[in-house]
């Protein structure tokens, strides 16, 4: 096996995971399938998932496929085709794409952690732990938690997100920094037999845009974001309900603002969005950051967790094509970091849509690139 060549006289790649989210949990499964000892650092007392839905495509439910969990996975989404709308209701898509260039699938963040994790193994999840700081040496590295344990490895993934605590260390100048202006309001909510239309996104007035769409269980998920927006000041439902009005033209919105009227306040989750700048590297010799860690973009593109998911199959590709650990880092970086200058720019450009039928052709061109181009560029030979 690739890990016994890593490491002569040992048994097993012995890998840490700082991060217990849907990255981290994806990468715990794959190394698990390399035959590694892996351990996952999660500092919640519970699995569980930050926001509400997630939409996933076809490159990263290909991974779980690959995982052996894709089956388990796609029973519990929604799938859903992508439609443009402007605030009167007028719906668009932009000609001349395949049909498999809308199609993605919605997802309970809840239920699809609990799915990882489970294949994962639980006896490998460390809960309310925490990475306080790691020393790297020629032959390992040292994992101290914040509560004074320390772990040997011979690898340490970052799967800990835009406050990355692996990147703070590495890249110390590197930190989670504001998409000024840039705010989101969202929520899940039992549908309760009303009739809702799956819209996946909706471009209105002053920059904003918003949607919601059935997900599983009988429920809908909204949302709502605004670029260039002033510094929210009331409630959550308040501001929410403010820039749905904008998404409103001839009371089309209606479904939209009575659902977030209906929505407790508790339930809403609102977030400055936060984003990774560019770095000028992602591992060392022991050490790899993935996912939001890595690349954490504003999430309008909605492919986040699609792509964080992507660099788990592309860091145990490089990981299988040969026996040096450092050696199969750089490749990971040297296939990864200009991916993701293609999808820096893709972002920039769907992020000064002008109007849902500039937004539509936009987005298809990404969404094209990923599963076409993108998705061979992804999965090209590391031998």
């Amino acid at each position: 096996m690739a890990n016994n060549l890593m490491n002569p006289g040992s048994t097993k790649l012995r890998v840490v995971i700082a991060g217990g989210g849907l990255v981290g949990m994806t990468a715990g499964i794959a190394f698990r399938h390399l035959g590694a000892d892996v351990c996952v650092l999660e500092q919640a007392s519970e699995i569980r998932a930050a926001g509400a839905s997630i939409n996933l495509w076809k490159n990263a439910l290909d991974v779980f496929d690959d995982l052996g969990v894709g089956e388990q996975i796609r029973s519990t989404g929604t799938s859903l085709e992508a439609w443009f709308y402007d605030a009167s209701g007028q719906r668009f898509r932009a000609a001349g794409f395949d049909p498999d260039d809308y199609a993605f699938t919605l997802f309970s963040r809840p239920i699809l952690n609990t799915i990882l994790a489970d294949a994962a193994g639980r006896e490998n999840i460390l809960l309310n732990s925490r990475l306080a700081s790691f020393e790297e040496g020629d032959n390992k590295v040292t994992v101290t938690l914040t509560d004074g344990k320390r772990l040997d490895a011979d690898l340490l993934i970052g799967a800990d997100g835009v406050y990355s605590t692996v990147r703070q260390q590495m890249l110390p100048g590197h930190p989670a920094m504001e998409h000024k202006g840039h705010h989101v309001w969202r929520a899940v909510l039992p549908l309760n037999d009303q009739q809702i239309d799956n819209t996946i996104l909706t471009v209105g007035a002053d920059r904003t845009r918003g949607g919601l769409a059935k997900t599983s269980g009988d429920q809908v998920f909204w949302m709502i974001n605004q670029f260039d927006s002033a510094e929210p000041k009331g409630t959550k439902k308040e501001e929410a309900l403010r820039r749905a009005q904008n998404l409103n033209d001839g009371n089309w919105g209606e479904s939209l603002i009575r659902l977030i009227g209906s929505t407790p306040e508790d339930k809403i989750l609102f977030n400055q969005i936060m984003y990774v700048p560019e770095l000028p590297f992602w591992v060392s010799k022991r050490v790899a950051l993935i996912g939001d860690a890595a690349h954490g973009l504003s999430p309008h593109i909605a492919a986040g967790g699609a792509l964080g998911i992507e660099d788990v199959m592309v860091l145990t590709n490089a990981i299988k094509a040969g026996p040096d650990l450092p050696a199969a880092l750089k490749r990971y970086q040297t296939q990864r970091m200009p991916y993701f200058e293609t999808v820096r720019n893709f972002s920039k450009d769907v992020e000064q849509s002008k109007d849902s039928k500039d937004f539509a052709r936009r987005y298809a061109a990404f969404t094209h690139w990923m599963l076409n181009d993108g998705y061979s560029a992804a999965r090209l030979s590391q031998l």
